[in-house]
């Protein structure tokens, strides 16, 4: 493209174009999308792209929008179409009187990307958000160090099932990918890590221990989509498949491994955990003291 390192700025974000990539700074005003003001910056690669399109928006607006390659963004692969267009990253919306200056750099844009592949990228070609990563989900909390994916389960949420089942920590070598669903209008979603071995699941989000969900207030997706981007950016790019390291052992706080044990109780009471269950799992809560 030529005039390198020229600024289009518009609602949220200012694009500066480069030779052969785009940098995509997002503001961090009020009514800047939560999810922009997460991503900060993103640089994307022009290989990263199959084309640019330019169209009217709404009340007085245009709307100039690349077009990702399939697999090249982490973070567009782990939504999966399921983003709105006032949070996707790779729209920009200007004034409607700026469409000629919108329309030259449009046809720049597509100038640079012809002839370029447009067919699945083989690797990430844009970068992922940084780990360490953590989010508070609704049954419990999901954090990531940029090797290994740990849940740790709330008492007040989590079902027995996941309590049955314990706190949980996948290495990202035991991942083959992640299943990332919007929370949406109905506040409803999850979060739930895939297997290497492509085995699936049947259990519902609620009862499976790989899985985390989401709510009101909980899970959002200036908070899940980057934690589950950078989660899948490390699968992709992981190398061959290695011994689990065993991790040491820490303390609780005495007054947590209490307040589970009177959780465990609690199920026990209800029938929902039997005596073998009851028994094993206080045993493991307490040898954690």
């Amino acid at each position: 493209m030529s005039r390198m390192g020229d600024v289009l700025a518009g609602f949220h974000a200012a694009w500066e174009f480069e030779s052969d990539s785009v940098l995509i700074r997002y503001e961090r005003g009020i009514r800047t999308p939560r999810l922009f003001q997460a991503l900060g910056k993103r640089r994307v690669p022009l290989e990263a792209l199959t084309g640019v399109t330019l169209a009217p928006g709404r009340r007085g607006t245009v709307v100039l929008r690349a077009l990702p390659r399939p697999g090249a963004d982490p973070l567009m692969e782990a939504a999966a179409g399921q983003l709105q267009d006032g949070c996707d990253p790779y729209r920009l919306v200007l004034p409607a009187e700026r469409e000629s200056l919108a329309g030259f750099w449009a046809g720049e844009l597509g100038a640079a990307l012809a002839g370029s592949a447009s067919g699945p990228a083989e690797r990430h070609l844009v970068a992922a958000p940084e780990a360490p990563r953590r989010f508070k989900a609704y049954d419990g909390k999901a954090s990531f160090d940029g090797t290994a994916v740990s849940f740790r389960w709330s008492w007040t949420g989590a079902s027995s099932a996941k309590w049955k089942a314990g706190d949980q920590s996948f290495a990202v070598s035991e991942l083959g990918g992640v299943e990332w669903c919007s929370p949406g209008e109905r506040l409803q979603g999850h979060l739930r890590l895939l297997p290497r071995d492509g085995t699936t699941t049947a259990a519902q989000a609620d009862q499976d221990p790989a899985a985390v969900l989401f709510g009101l207030g909980y899970g959002p997706v200036h908070e899940s989509l980057p934690f589950a981007a950078a989660v899948l950016a490390a699968v992709r790019h992981r190398g061959p498949a290695k011994a689990p390291v065993p991790v040491p052992a820490h303390r609780r706080d005495p007054a947590d491994v209490a307040e589970r044990i009177r959780h465990l109780g609690e199920l026990h009471s209800a029938g929902l955990v039997t005596d073998e269950e009851f028994s094993a799992k206080k045993a493991e809560l307490l040898a954690e003291l």
